[in-house]
């Protein structure tokens, strides 16, 4: 079976939040600190591990949430169980609203069309973005 992510490929891991049924922008909006999050068991939660560049991608539909990228940062450690779930340490820094990177602009762009987190919204966490893709969003993001 042919795995979509290695080490070798890995960009950054693209971590998930639902802008509509979760309380994510007034998260953002108090720049309150996220230092966990929610991933599925898994060979994906295999590889992380501290060091590895993380970005934070809040879905939902225009009216009350702009998707995108809200937040960049990377894990501060392994997953671990904690509270019964299995949860990723990490350090994100949330983007000023003007400098998220819309879900709009990740879809006009012919290289990031292809995310994983455009092709298959539903999935699991952890999402990912390649080695490529990321070299592509890095000028999309805040340096």
């Amino acid at each position: 079976m042919t795995r979509a992510v290695s080490i070798e490929n890995l960009g950054a891991w693209l971590l998930k939040a639902n802008g509509v049924s979760s309380d994510i922008a007034q998260v953002a909006a108090r720049r309150q600190p996220v230092r966990t999050w929610c991933v599925r068991p898994g060979y994906r939660a295999d590889l992380m591990a501290a060091g590895q560049p993380a970005l934070l991608w809040v879905s939902g539909d225009r009216r009350r949430v702009t998707p995108g990228i809200w937040a960049v940062g990377e894990l501060s450690g392994r997953p671990a169980v904690s509270g019964g779930k299995l949860r990723v340490p990490l350090a994100l820094r949330w983007l000023d609203e003007d400098r998220r990177v819309h879900r709009d602009t990740v879809r006009a762009d012919g290289e990031l069309a292809a995310l994983e987190v455009l092709r298959q919204p539903q999935g699991a966490n952890p999402s990912f973005v390649t080695a490529e893709q990321m070299v592509v969003l890095r000028a999309y993001l805040p340096a």
